[in-house]
């Protein structure tokens, strides 16, 4: 009678359990063999670092040209307006005085390259640009960055003056370099005086 009496009792508590609830199971545990799925290994891309473009006169852009494997720096040194020595520019040059950009460019590691006055101009607020003028000997001021292309060796550098015909009543906004090699020109801030 024990064995009829205890599975009666257990036959009563498991229609209890499972009986007539409404409520739905609020928790479901299971057991598994399968092991879990692991997570992705392919690392997060790494943000390239936002390049910089602009730059105060005196400071140096160091520019990594890896398609033409060369890793140079270039700095304007100094802006002068107006430039003491030379005749004032003709007319047709459009302006009345002189002005002038020292600059420097240096070849840090790799292959040579030339350089010359060419990527060089002045650019004014209002959009207007200043190119050199490919003038060079006489009065012009010294020493003169070289107008014709001049090969820069690793851990070489070129520095000089560059000329530019400008309007004494103005000033330009920028200083810019633009190399072919170069995506984004590079501007250095000429200060209002």
């Amino acid at each position: 009678m024990r064995t009829r009496t205890a599975a009666a009792l257990l036959a009563a508590g498991l229609l209890a359990l499972t009986g007539c609830s409404s409520e739905p199971e609020a928790v479901s545990v299971t057991k598994s063999d399968a092991k879990p799925e692991p997570a992705p290994t392919t690392p997060s891309p790494t943000p390239e670092p936002e390049s910089q473009t602009s730059f105060a006169i005196g400071e140096t852009a160091d520019i990594d040209d890896k398609p033409n494997n060369v890793s140079f720096t270039a700095t304007v040194i100094a802006y002068s307006q107006p430039v003491k020595g030379p005749q004032a520019p003709t007319e047709d040059l459009g302006g009345d005085v002189w002005a002038t950009a020292e600059v420097k460019v240096c070849n840090v590691k790799g292959e040579t390259f030339t350089v010359s006055q060419f990527p060089w101009s002045l650019a004014y607020e209002d959009g207007t640009r200043v190119e050199v003028t490919g003038l060079n000997g006489g009065d012009l001021p010294k020493p003169e960055f070289p107008t014709n292309d001049v090969s820069v060796k690793p851990d070489r550098c070129v520095r000089g003056k560059i000329p530019f015909p400008v309007q004494s009543d103005t000033r330009p906004q920028y200083i810019v370099y633009a190399p072919g090699s170069l995506d984004e020109p590079l501007e250095w801030t000429v200060p209002a005086t």
